[in-house]
């Protein structure tokens, strides 16, 4: 393969002018005005680099495209660190503060109270290259002048599971209730097929994922090339200052494809197991198989952030779900077949005993999206491709209306154009798919996927025009962005010469 990426040349550009923050918030739920003014991390003046610094930078690449921004770290952990929390200063300055006030509106808590607890439970079960990571990315804050630590990075990067998992159990006792009158179970979020065999064009591997999530909830709009000094070559959808995925969309140069979905309506937490991004990070760069990569994801599971994890070998062509619940596991392997991922749980044991999730009613996001995607492979078996993929993502059949809607129960989810949603999500709540990726074995053995920014079908969201037409929302003024229409965009991994 010849060299995609001149690292020396485009990392001293970086370090002339780096990009400012993309203004991406994350969600905040409910409520008749915006959440409290939470202070976001002052920008100070960025501090004289150490010769270390500066050549750990030289090695690392920041380029803003098409609506992501794609960013090559490599290295010892505390390198890799360094150079993510350097080159994305702003971004991660942006996140935390918002992420900060989004907790304290949602919960009455405070955000330095959910540290601390993160601190104790987290902290302690995080391996010493992980942490050094995480050490690196408060490193290269503070030479860019903005303040963080590990404990409160730790709680961001693991934000998902504190929030849907551990938080709704810390409720109860915060507020003395029964077990009982708990909170309904994880939110449902993204769709995604992997298909092998006799179903695909070439026989190959394709997998395809989208994220479903509030529109002022859209911060994964980073693609973390990350080359660690060991373990394996990673390319991923992420989160500024997360050294996991969140969305969960990788290639590694094992050959090993990946991505999720959320087992929607799931309940259950252990706060004496590993947390699931430090999992996900480790058996993402330590796995050279499937099976090893499924081991170390079980290895301390605490149920944070439940998944169906479709996974796929592109050198053996065989595919994979892992369904990781707490006490139930789910796991399917096949050569010649594909494999779904709705948000609804196919192990019987864990849909009946994790979750509050009925498989049957179609009028719910997660039941219509898995019986669309029956439709789709049923319908195109044998010539399914990246082509089909796209379009496959972008689509807007309603199963439950019978017809072409663009609204919460379609693969390319617009919740700010259904006046008809059913569940937890109001009518024309602003939210739905924030972006679409496609890979194929060709491609995954060339260390690159596909990825389009916002919507999976192109289409635009205008937040003045949203709000003008819906008063309902005027609490997310300041909060809610437009997301413009954006190309198909292949990234590739940084050719580096051989270890």
């Amino acid at each position: 393969m010849k060299r995609r990426t001149s690292i020396s040349l485009i990392a001293l550009l970086i370090l002339v002018a780096a990009p400012q923050s993309g203004g991406l918030l994350p969600a905040v739920a409910g409520g008749d005005s915006p959440p409290a003014a939470s202070s976001i991390p002052n920008a100070g003046k960025p501090v004289p680099l150490t010769p270390s610094q500066r050549a750990w930078l030289a090695r690392a690449v920041r380029q803003p495209r098409q609506g992501w921004v794609y960013l090559h770290v490599e290295g010892e952990p505390r390198a890799c660190g360094f150079q993510h929390g350097y080159l994305l200063a702003s971004e991660i300055r942006e996140s935390l503060g918002t992420m900060a006030r989004v907790w304290e509106y949602d919960t009455g808590k405070d955000w330095p109270w959910l540290v601390a607890k993160a601190k104790a439970m987290f902290v302690p079960k995080i391996d010493a290259e992980t942490l050094a990571e995480i050490d690196g990315i408060a490193e290269g804050l503070a030479a860019a002048g903005i303040t963080s630590s590990r404990e409160e990075l730790t709680a961001y990067n693991g934000y998902l599971e504190l929030t849907d998992y551990w938080w709704p159990k810390q409720k109860e006792k915060e507020k003395q209730e029964p077990a009982g009158k708990a909170a309904h179970g994880a939110r449902q979020a993204c769709s995604a097929f992997i298909a092998t065999g006799r179903m695909t064009a070439d026989g190959g591997v394709v997998l395809a994922h989208n994220t479903m999530w509030g529109y002022v909830g859209a911060i994964w709009n980073v693609i973390l090339d990350v080359s660690p000094a060991k373990g394996h070559h990673i390319l991923m959808q992420a989160a500024p200052g997360w050294i996991h995925s969140g969305t969960d969309f990788f290639i590694t140069d094992a050959g090993l494809v990946g991505a999720e979905t959320t087992i929607g309506g799931f309940k259950g937490f252990d706060e004496r197991g590993i947390p699931e991004f430090v999992r996900m990070r480790r058996a993402t760069q330590d796995a050279a198989t499937i099976d090893q990569w499924c081991a170390i994801m079980k290895k301390g599971n605490n149920g944070g952030y439940a998944n169906a994890w479709l996974l796929g070998d592109v050198r053996s062509g065989e595919i994979a779900r892992l369904e990781l619940g707490l006490k139930h596991v789910g796991f399917e392997k096949t050569k010649d077949g594909c494999f779904l991922g709705a948000n609804v749980a196919e192990d019987l044991k864990l849909l009946r005993f994790e979750t509050d999730e009925r498989e049957t009613d179609i009028r719910v996001s997660g039941v219509a999206r898995r019986v669309r995607w029956k439709q789709l492979m049923k319908a195109h078996a044998g010539t399914i491709d990246l082509a089909w993929a796209k379009a496959f993502e972008a689509d807007h059949y309603d199963v439950y209306l019978e017809k072409d809607y663009p609204g919460n129960r379609s693969l390319c989810s617009h919740g700010d154009l259904d006046g008809q949603s059913f569940g937890s999500h109001p009518p024309f709540s602003p939210g739905g798919t924030l972006d679409a990726k496609v890979v194929d074995s060709r491609m995954a053995r060339e260390m690159s996927f596909a990825a389009r920014w916002g919507a999976a079908c192109g289409t635009a969201f205008d937040a003045d025009r949203f709000l003008d037409a819906h008063p309902q929302f005027d609490w997310m003024r300041g909060l809610l962005k437009s997301r413009p229409s954006q190309p198909w965009t292949e990234f590739h991994a940084a050719v580096l010469p051989k270890r």
